[in-house]
């Protein structure tokens, strides 16, 4: 589906007649455990790099944090706002082509991707069940630096910046008061790109104002010759929060 399209459906059908119920603020943050899958490559290489073999990136713990506003008023969107920051690096011993050049011996590697989410949504049910849909504005800030300490010295970096914009979904239950089963999903899919984002977790709010998370959170990165390069990115694992709720 063309980014244009999506906007447009989105527009279409959201139920602007669903709203909260009451007027609500909650900010929070947490860690990440993720553990990094797949390859990446420039234009004219012949293959990607794994960054398991040979980028030799592992498992990681990263911040995230959130603020969400809610209230009553029917016409407009409550609004999430979310950071997250993955970064990766490695070293070691390596034979691959990158760029159009060739990369031997002990290489140096470092990367990040920086998400800053804009989350508008509805509140389509919002009882013992509850079903948020909106639209997740997504600016992605990544880079990367590759680098051979040997042989020839050669280097390559690289930043790329893009905006995506997202469907949004949450599907949730209360079964106790203060107690929240849910799952959470942001996705697009574009000229042979997709990407997206998606968790499971358990909440609890305590009468204090206080409340926990924890879940599993995985997000995708499959990017077709954008800026001239092709990526099938993933990061996954636990994670776990802290936040309060007024």
């Amino acid at each position: 589906m063309k980014i244009k399209q999506l906007i447009c459906l989105m527009a279409l059908t959201t139920p602007f007649t669903a709203h909260a119920d009451f007027l609500s603020f909650s900010v929070g943050g947490g860690a990440w455990h993720t553990d990094p899958q797949g390859d990446f490559r420039k234009d004219g290489d012949p293959t990607g790099i794994d960054v398991d073999k040979e980028l030799f990136w592992d498992k990681k713990t990263e911040g995230y944090v959130f603020a969400v506003f809610e209230h009553p008023v029917p016409a407009l969107p409550n609004v999430k706002l979310a950071y997250t920051k993955i970064s990766q690096s490695g070293e070691g011993d390596s034979d691959y082509e990158f760029d159009g050049e060739e990369y031997l011996g002990n290489v140096k590697n470092n990367f990040s991707v920086k998400s800053y989410d804009l989350i508008a949504y509805y509140e389509v049910l919002d009882n013992i069940v509850s079903l948020d849909l909106g639209l997740d504005i997504r600016y992605v800030d990544a880079d990367y630096n590759v680098r051979e300490t040997a042989i020839n010295g050669l280097s390559s970096k690289d930043n790329l910046k893009t905006v995506v914009p997202m469907a949004y979904a949450l599907i949730g239950a209360t079964p106790y008061p203060g107690l929240r089963l849910s799952a959470e999903i942001s996705y697009i899919t574009y000229s042979g790109s997709d990407v997206s984002d998606m968790n499971a977790k358990i909440a609890y709010t305590t009468d204090y104002y206080v409340g926990f998370e924890a879940g599993y959170r995985k997000q995708n990165y499959n990017f077709d010759d954008v800026s001239n390069t092709h990526s099938n990115l993933s990061f996954e694992g636990p994670f776990g929060g802290a936040y309060v709720k007024f």
